[in-house]
């Protein structure tokens, strides 16, 4: 498991998924595949999470990246754009890209 911490090093990257519950396990499986099969083979991925909302309305997605430049890759590289598709069709989503400003751990 990463550890997210604060600080200038990396970036996240948060995409919030809007989805009918009913899709909400289909789109989960999309993404994890995306993950494994794509995202995790990309120079400059650090770490993704997939958070499930409880009432299946929503699909937060985490990923730390090495830096915005890799972002940028990410997004244009052929296979994911491959994906765009196949998720929207699921989902609508918004996109943020952050520095982690503060952590605080029990």
């Amino acid at each position: 498991m990463s550890n997210i911490t604060s600080g200038r090093d990396g970036v996240t990257l948060v995409n919030v998924l809007t989805c009918e519950p009913a899709n909400q396990e289909n789109l989960l499986s999309l993404l994890q595949a995306n993950v494994d099969q794509v995202i995790s083979t990309l120079d400059g991925w650090i770490s993704t999470s997939l958070l499930a909302a409880a009432d299946g309305a929503k699909v937060v997605i985490v990923s730390r990246w090495r830096d915005g430049d890799a972002v940028k890759a990410m997004q244009s590289d052929e296979r994911m754009q491959a994906y765009f598709p196949k998720i929207t069709a699921l989902a609508r989503f918004d996109s943020i890209l952050t520095t982690v400003a503060h952590v605080r751990v029990a």
